[in-house]
C-alpha cells in the first residue's frame, strides 16, 4: 500500500503542520516533506528543480499565508486537508492498478498534479516542472 519511507514522509508532513500549530496539513506541507523523501527527490532532481528555491518558496508560503489555520490549542490534532487525502488516494490507486508494489513519494508527487489549483503545483510549475 504505502512504502515505509512514504509513511514517514506523510508523518513528517503532519509534523511540519503541527510544529507551526496549523490545524490542517495542506499539499504545501506535503510537498515540503517530499523534498526529504528519497524517491520524490530523485524525480525533482531529474526534472532539474532547484530544491533550495522550492524549499524557500514553500516555507515562506506556509509561514506567511497559512496563518488562518493556526490553532494554539495544546491538544492540537493535525488533520490532512481533502486535497492532501485525494492525492494520497490517487497515488495508492494508481500504484495498485499498475500492478506495482507500494506507493512511494514519487507516486505522490505525480498524483499532486491532479490538484491543479493548489499552490504546491503552482510552485512546481513555476520551477519548470510540468
Amino acid at each position: 500500500m504505502l512504502s515505509p519511507e512514504l509513511e514517514e514522509t506523510l508523518r513528517r508532513a503532519l509534523s511540519i503542520a503541527g510544529e507551526r500549530s496549523h490545524e490542517f496539513a495542506t499539499l504545501e506541507h506535503l510537498l515540503l516533506a517530499l523534498i526529504d523523501d528519497e524517491d520524490a527527490l530523485q524525480v525533482l532532481q531529474g526534472c532539474k528543480v532547484d530544491i533550495a528555491q522550492l524549499r524557500d518558496m514553500l516555507v515562506s508560503h506556509i509561514e506567511d499565508e497559512l496563518s488562518s489555520i493556526v490553532n494554539p490549542s495544546e491538544n492540537l490534532e493535525v488533520q490532512p486537508t481533502a486535497g492532501f487525502q485525494r492525492v494520497v488516494q490517487r497515488a495508492i490507486i494508481h500504484t495498485q492498478s499498475s500492478g506495482r508494489g507500494a506507493a512511494t513519494g514519487a507516486n505522490i508527487l505525480i498524483a499532486m498534479y491532479s490538484e491543479r489549483e493548489s499552490y504546491a503545483v503552482w510552485f512546481l510549475s513555476s520551477l519548470n516542472m510540468t
